[in-house]
């Protein structure tokens, strides 16, 4: 059974995240710019909250357009990621890659955008359960879905597909 933790008004957030592929890369964005950033210094993905009547496919594309003025197409809906935290609202996000995209990444006001090798992505500062589901996506392993559990910044829980994995 995992540690679960209740958070003042049940809030939860729906949101998205996508790995934007250029050959070996992805777009990465190092969250450096935004005030009161719970990913301060961090490198994630591009994604965001969901707007009322999206779909996870708008909302993505929405997203990547706002962040990077890329747009999407080829989207490939990987899974979903439940985070369950002592200090935020729990999260539900949609989980895609694309490598089918037009435009040229632009400046972003939450973060600095950067195309990252795929072999150094474990190098970064990140979500220590970011790379779990890094990991996920570079086995080509179908839908899946993947719950994090967090006390403050420490990873106490993971479970794939009910499972528990750490």
């Amino acid at each position: 059974m995992s540690p679960a933790f209740s958070v003042p008004g049940g809030a939860m957030k729906l949101t998205t995240l996508c790995y934007i592929e250029r050959g070996g890369e992805y777009l990465m964005m190092h969250r450096v710019l935004k005030e009161n950033d719970c990913n301060h210094d961090k490198w994630i993905g591009i994604g965001g909250k969901f707007e009322p009547g999206e779909s996870p496919h708008e909302c993505i594309r929405r997203e990547a357009m706002e962040e990077t003025g890329l747009r999407l197409g080829g989207l490939r809906f990987r899974g979903i990621v439940t985070f369950v935290s002592d200090e935020w609202e729990t999260e539900y996000m949609h989980l895609f890659t694309c490598s089918e995209f037009s435009g040229e990444p632009r400046e972003c006001s939450e973060g600095v955008l950067e195309w990252i090798p795929k072999a150094r992505l474990m190098e970064l500062p990140m979500w220590e359960g970011d790379a779990i589901f890094l990991r996920l996506l570079d086995t080509d392993r179908p839908f899946f879905s993947l719950k994090l559990v967090y006390r403050g910044e420490a990873l106490v829980c993971a479970e794939l597909d009910g499972e528990r994995i750490r």
